[in-house]
This record gives structure tokens, C-alpha cells and sequence, in this order.
């Protein structure tokens, strides 16, 4: 077998050159502990590609699993679908990539870690990577311009809360699939490119990339064809998130990055990077669609900005609601791709909502109940149950303070003195606390039965406030219809 020499570099410092005969799959060595100080590139002669055995063993398949419910858009390779199969390869090892561009991760962040979900789920293991290296870049891909830099505390205080959310969903899944034990990693790219410097970078890698390549990329075609163009910055990302890929398949044993359909120019970089330093095969490409509606906008936004999956920045309650009031254009298709349900029972909601005597609304509340547990837990999903029943106007359940306090900062507030309340008008009380802009308004309103103090409707215009009225002498739940309240703090 012919031989290779190659150049290393560690610590930024060029070591000895080396001679090899053999490359081993860092899939096929024992697990390291995850302990990254430095960038070991030992470029090693590859072994040649083995297809994948033709039998196919009962492990789920989980690029077909995907393709059925909407999650796959393409494949770098169609030996992907076999390797998936093929129980005496052994698990796969998948990441996704999270930029920490603000505390938590939102809405268009959550088909990644669905998808991650499936591969546990399917006996394959989950690399979640925070990019508190490449979040200082900003990736390009879907933007107009270029993001604002971030200081290193905001960063810091991101990569905190996104490792967090991350860990709570991915863990949902250690215990299931093929093997009963931890089957997910999160990791930092920080840990393996502070250590880089730009010359040996240039040297080992920038040499492979080539311009016209990395030029024909549809994100960066957009920004180019735009009036604010690209930073030499931005255009580097796309080697900084193929190196990623690299390091990771070398080191860690990543076969497969995942990531939205604007991702593909980033992890097609990470393909051929590794197909041209490496001389090896075996490293996937996998996308999913971007999250839209049946009307082509963008799915994730409320009224109110992003949907976030942290519940200190989006209450359960409000997280829930907003997949409640999904359109039934769209809601079957979100049972699909946003939770675990299986066909049988979704396309019998799908049957349902044909037929006469169909509740309204019965599927997107199985949407909502189901998306809420993921992200938020049982616990999450018994807050937003309990709120949302307590605040729907005419509900016969007791209101208490906490649970008003708990929607207080989803819905617009006001605080007033307790001499003013007492005795104030239920008309006085809608338009000082905001609920109307005038007195005429609330009392229209009230006239056709539509306003409410804490969820009983009031009847009587002449109706004043009473101490008893104050929920625990501390708030109080003023509604206009179904949607438009107000909570009062009495101070």
C-alpha cells in the first residue's frame, strides 16, 4: 500500500511530519471523553468505502420515517438511507448546529432537535453543537444583512441558555431507541477554534476551498445580488461550519450534519472538505424544510416577535396558545413534523375534521398538548392547561392569584391603588385600566354580554367593585370577549 506524508498542526504549531499506511473511521475507535484543548489534524490515508450490507436488521429507518412526515428535504448521498438501516455498522452519530444569537432558541430552531429526536429515537446518537465560535461570525444563510456583533457576556449568557433548552428536550429521548443510555452530547466549537490560528488555517484548509464553489452558494448569490453585498467575514462562515463538520467526523465519529434547506451550501462544504482533506467517505448531508405556512410565510412569528421555547421569555400558557389557534390549512402537516404522534392517529384526525358533528379545534389542541409536553414538560403543559381553562371567560374554575400572575406578562397589565378600585365602576374600571379607550365602547360591549371580571360576565352596568371581587386582595382578571384582557395589580 502506496504511503502518504502530511503536515500537522497543534496549537497552532506545525508538528513533525508523519507517515501512515492506514486510516481508521474515528466512528469505528473507542469513544474519547469529550475534552477539547486543541486541533489535532492527523490526516491519515483512507480506508476504502464499504457499502452497506443488503439485509436490513428491524432498526427503525429513520431517512424514511422523515420523508414520511414531511422532515426531509435532501440527502448529500442516497447510501445514507441504507446506512441507516444496517444494524452491523453500528449507530450513527448526528449533529445540528445552534448559533447563539440570542438567550433561547425560537420556533425555527425546534425542527432541528425534532429531527435529532428521531435519529435518538431510531437507536442513533445526537450531537447538539453550540457555535459559541461561529456565533461570532453570523451566518449569512436567509439574511439580509449582516447580524449586530455580540459582546462576550451576551454570548456567554446565550450559549448558557440555549445548552439548557437543549439539554432538556434531546434528554427526553436518552432512554429510547436501541440503546437505554445516554444517547446525546452537546458541545462547543469554541473549545476547538480558539486554539486555530489564521495562517495554519489558510495553510490546511482555505487551500481545499475553492472560491467559485463557495461564490455559487444560494446564500451567498442573494447577498451578493443585494444592495448591502457581504463581509469577507460572512463569507468565510460557510468554511468555518464545513471545518466543523470535519472536526467533528475525525474526532468524534459524526457521520451526518443536519439543518434547514438554507443550510445546504454550509454542510455541503463540510462534505467536500472532508471527501478532499480526509480522503475519506461516509460523511452525510441531511435537510429539512423550513418551517411555513400553507401560505408560504414564515412559521414562528407572532404578533408580539418570536416564539420562544424558554419559558422565562414565552410563557407554556402563550406557547400553547399559539399552536391553538393554528389554521386547519395547516395543522395537519404540523402534527406531522412537530410531534411524535404516529400516522395512524393523525391521519385519523385528519379523517375527523371531514366528517359532520367534528369539534372545532380537537386537532390543534392535540398539536398544542403535544408540542407544549416536548419543550415544556409535563409540568409545562399543566400550567398552560390550567391557565387556559381558568382564563376562558364563563369558566366555572376558581381563580387565584398565582394563576393570573402567570399570564400577567402575556397580557397587558396595569397597576392601581386599592382607594381607587374600591367602589369604582365597572365602565371606570375598563377604561382606566385600559381594557377600552372610552366609556361608550366598554359599555356597548357590555350591553351584548362581552365583559368579564375574573371570567364571570357582568350584566349589570351599575355593577361597582367590592373588596371580595379583588383576587386574594391582589389582583384582578378584567375581559373584553375571548381574547382581549387585562390583569389589574392593586397596589
Amino acid at each position: 500500500m502506496a504511503t502518504r506524508t502530511f503536515l500537522c498542526f497543534n496549537h497552532g504549531k506545525f508538528l513533525l511530519p508523519f507517515t501512515t499506511t492506514k486510516f481508521i473511521p474515528a466512528s469505528r475507535r473507542p469513544i474519547k471523553s469529550l475534552s477539547f484543548s486543541s486541533v489535532s489534524c492527523s490526516l491519515n490515508t483512507p480506508q476504502p468505502t464499504v457499502e452497506p450490507k443488503s439485509q436490513m436488521g428491524s432498526t427503525p429507518n429513520v431517512v424514511k420515517i422523515l420523508e414520511e412526515r414531511g422532515l426531509l428535504e435532501s440527502i448529500t448521498n442516497e447510501n445514507l438511507r441504507l446506512v441507516c438501516s444496517d444494524q452491523t455498522a453500528g449507530p450513527l452519530k448526528v449533529y445540528c448546529g445552534f448559533d447563539p444569537t440570542a438567550e433561547s432558541l425560537h420556533l425555527g430552531n425546534l425542527l432541528g432537535l425534532i429531527v435529532l429526536s428521531w435519529f435518538q429515537r431510531c437507536g442513533h446518537k445526537a450531537v447538539a453543537l453550540i457555535g459559541g465560535a461561529t456565533g461570532r461570525i453570523g451566518d449569512p444563510s436567509g439574511k439580509s444583512q449582516e447580524r449586530p456583533e455580540l459582546d462576550l457576556e451576551s454570548l456567554e449568557k446565550n450559549i448558557a441558555g440555549i445548552m439548557e433548552i437543549v439539554n432538556k428536550i434531546l434528554s427526553k429521548n436518552a432512554n429510547l431507541g436501541s440503546e437505554k443510555k445516554s444517547n446525546f452530547v452537546i458541545l462547543n466549537n469554541y473549545d476547538w477554534w480558539k486554539e486555530v490560528r489564521l495562517l495554519d488555517f489558510l495553510k490546511q484548509v482555505g487551500r481545499y476551498a475553492r472560491v467559485g464553489s463557495m461564490m455559487s452558494k444560494e446564500s451567498v448569490k442573494k447577498r451578493l445580488e443585494s444592495e448591502q453585498g457581504m463581509s469577507y467575514t460572512e463569507f468565510t462562515y460557510q468554511l468555518l461550519q464545513g471545518y466543523d463538520f470535519l472536526y467533528l467526523f475525525k474526532n468524534e465519529g459524526v457521520n451526518v450534519q443536519i439543518g434547514g434547506s438554507d443550510q445546504w451550501g454550509n454542510i455541503t462544504a463540510g462534505t467536500e472538505l472532508i471527501r478532499k482533506i480526509l480522503q475519506a467517505e461516509g460523511a452525510y448531508g441531511l435537510t429539512f424544510p423550513l418551517l411555513l405556512k400553507s401560505d408560504g410565510t414564515k412559521f414562528g412569528k407572532s404578533e408580539d416577535g418570536a416564539i420562544w421555547l424558554s419559558p422565562s421569555m414565552l410563557s407554556p400558557y402563550k406557547f400553547y396558545q399559539y399552536f391553538f389557534s393554528v389554521p386547519d390549512a395547516d395543522v395537519v402537516r404540523f402534527l406531522k413534523i412537530l410531534t411524535f404522534l404516529n400516522m395512524e392517529e393523525i391521519n385519523e384526525l385528519e379523517s375527523a375534521m371531514k366528517k359532520p358533528g367534528y369539534v372545532p379545534n380537537t386537532a390543534q389542541r392535540k398539536l398544542a398538548e403535544e408540542i407544549t409536553r416536548f419543550v415544556h414538560g409535563e409540568d409545562g403543559l399543566t400550567e398552560a392547561l390550567k391557565a387556559t381553562e381558568a382564563l376562558r371567560p364563563g369558566s366555572e374554575t376558581k381563580l387565584d392569584w398565582e394563576t393570573i400572575e402567570g399570564i400577567a406578562e402575556d397580557v397587558p397589565s396595569r397597576s392601581l391603588p386599592y382607594t381607587k378600585v374600591l367602589n369604582l365602576s365597572i365602565v371606570d374600571l375598563s377604561v382606566s385600566s385600559g381594557l377600552f379607550e372610552s366609556k361608550s365602547a366598554a359599555r356597548r360591549l357590555l350591553k351584548q354580554g362581552g365583559i368579564y371580571l375574573n371570567n364571570n360576565r357582568v350584566d349589570n352596568e351599575s355593577k361597582r367593585i367590592k373588596a371580595e371581587d379583588i383576587v386574594d386582595g391582589k389582583v384582578l382578571l378584567l375581559s373584553a370577549g375571548k381574547k382581549n384582557k387585562v390583569v389589574v395589580r392593586i397596589s
